[in-house]
């Protein structure tokens, strides 16, 4: 896995902006070298009810990527444990167990994208494994 903290990522200009006076900023997260090769399976904006997570589960052949929009939430990710807030991404590689569980009573919400390596794999819940 690897963890991203927003926090610890500089603003610059967007690369087709003019340096001396850019219209828009970019924090890069991660690059391209950092990604399997693949396809993007999927691209979801979730919602993490308060209190509550999803079940540990890992899988076979997709790397999955989680960008905190809003909240705090506590994700554990191969047996490694770390707060994320707004702007905090975590890059979970295949056969990574991973539980995301929201701190506070509201909602939380974040967007995930998966990329297949195309090898057909599964998702596969872990019970009793991998809990926050």
């Amino acid at each position: 896995m690897k963890w991203i903290s927003a926090r610890d990522r500089e603003l610059i200009p967007a690369s087709h902006e003019d340096a001396s006076s850019p219209g828009v900023l970019k924090r890069v997260l991660a690059e391209r070298t950092e990604f399997q090769a693949g396809h993007v399976q999927m691209l979801n904006w979730a919602v993490l009810p308060g209190l509550s997570s999803f079940q540990p589960h890992y899988h076979e052949d997709m790397q999955e990527v989680f960008v905190v929009v809003h909240g705090l939430v506590e994700m554990r990710v191969a047996g490694e444990v770390r707060q994320l807030q707004a702007g905090d991404a975590v890059l979970v590689e295949p056969h990574e167990i991973h539980v995301m569980r929201n701190l506070q009573d509201t909602q939380a919400e974040y967007i995930v994208f998966g990329i297949s390596s195309g090898a057909g794999g599964r998702t596969v819940n872990v019970i009793g494994d991998g809990t926050c």
